[in-house]
């Protein structure tokens, strides 16, 4: 970021690098979900309990992470839970048995809890700053480290199935990632509009304890909201090689491109997603979206095949591109505390949402775990009714 004048361009490449990270570490290791089975003979039930430690982390981390906010700030927590997590996956890789497995992933769940909370708040701060829509294309590296991770495994395993070396070499690039992002993240002072006034731009340190305000109805549907586009987005990430593999009998090479499938529309998607918002408005845009990621993947799992998986995949992933870019400002629009639960809910449905598809499977078949996934994204489009969409500002 040190070559890069405009303040705006700067710090929408910094943040932008932070989503990029998160979607690589996280896809990374969910990529390689099968090895570790192998490795820790686990069965579909335990690998569910090992994805559910992942969001009880997540959800177990925000009253830290407020405290953490509070006492940092977004752009040094950002940092510090950014190392935590590459080193994570180093440990990750050398877990001896299933207990450590769990313990490690659970740490995982907090240090991502943090990330994404860090790096939300450096993106609406942004937005308000600079007054110009940038969430969806911040949400769109997320997609783009999601299948830069897959593109990563799938080559690895053409030269080595070691997890140690694999999730050794992501590391040392998302800890590249991090040196170059750390100069252009916004400092406390920036993050405040330059026409505030002299005492909004230093405030003064927060004295006793602020009151819980109870959350609005609004808040509350687009929390659901949030769970249910999480839910689905990350049960792709989580399962779509697995269901590749074992359902659709698909190649070894090719069960990583169920992600990659998913993550190249979301990327393309996002990328145009500014501009949709602006002609057609964030509630039209997230429920039409859901609708097609829903229906896409149901017919998908009816019809079967290699194919017409790839093809239903695609469509989730065009879907759901929007929901939480849009869901995100709606939720800033409505102040800090909505966004901070609707953050909650919305990795604890990303990280714990997975997990009860996995117990789904256990039960019955990962067929229908996949519908649920369908249901879910389904369920958005309802949600999305009940919530008074912002006007946002043009791209």
């Amino acid at each position: 970021m040190y070559g890069v004048r405009d303040p705006f361009r700067r710090a929408q490449l910094a943040i932008a690098a932070l989503f990029c990270f998160l979607g690589f570490q996280y896809a990374t290791w969910a990529s390689r979900l099968p090895a570790l089975r192998t490795r820790l003979d686990l069965s579909e039930a335990e690998l569910g309990l090992l994805l559910m430690a992942c969001g009880v982390g997540a959800a177990v981390s925000f009253p830290l992470v407020a405290v953490l906010m509070k006492r940092l700030g977004s752009r040094r927590l950002a940092i510090v839970s950014a190392v935590c997590l590459s080193l994570l996956l180093l440990a990750l890789s050398a877990v001896p048995d299933y207990p450590v497995a769990v313990a490690v992933v659970f740490c995982d769940g907090i240090a991502v809890g943090a990330l994404n909370v860090a790096m939300n708040a450096q993106g609406a701060a942004l937005e308000v700053v600079h007054q110009r829509t940038a969430m969806a294309r911040l949400h769109a590296t997320f997609s783009a480290g999601s299948l830069f991770a897959a593109l990563l495994a799938s080559g690895v395993n053409l030269v080595t199935t070691d997890l140690a070396a694999h999730f050794g070499v992501a590391a040392v690039l998302l800890l590249l990632l991090v040196g170059l992002t750390r100069s252009g993240l916004l400092t406390e002072a920036e993050q405040v509009p330059a026409g505030a006034p002299a005492e909004e731009r230093s405030p003064a340190p927060e004295k006793g304890r602020r009151k819980l305000s109870v959350p609005s109805r609004v808040t509350v549907w687009m929390g659901c909201a949030m769970v249910f586009g999480t839910v689905t987005e990350g049960a792709m990430n989580d399962w779509s090689a697995l269901y590749l593999k074992d359902v659709v009998d698909a190649a070894s090479e090719l069960a990583p491109m169920g992600i990659a499938m998913v993550s190249v529309m979301m990327v393309l998607a996002r990328v145009f997603a500014d501009g949709w918002r602006s002609r057609w408005g964030d509630g039209r845009v997230v429920r039409v979206g859901s609708v097609v990621a829903g229906a896409g993947l149901a017919l998908a799992l009816l019809a079967g095949g290699v194919v017409p998986t790839l093809i239903g995949f695609a469509c989730v992933g065009l879907g759901v591109a929007a929901v939480t870019p849009c869901i995100y400002v709606a939720a800033a629009a409505q102040g800090t505390d909505a966004l901070a639960l609707v953050a909650a809910m919305g990795t604890t449905g990303l990280l714990a949402g997975p997990a009860v598809i996995g117990f789904i499977a256990g039960a019955s078949s990962l067929v229908w775990g996949m519908a649920a996934v369908a249901a879910s994204a389904i369920l958005v489009s309802l949600c999305a009714t009940r919530i008074r969409w912002p006007r946002p500002a043009e791209s």
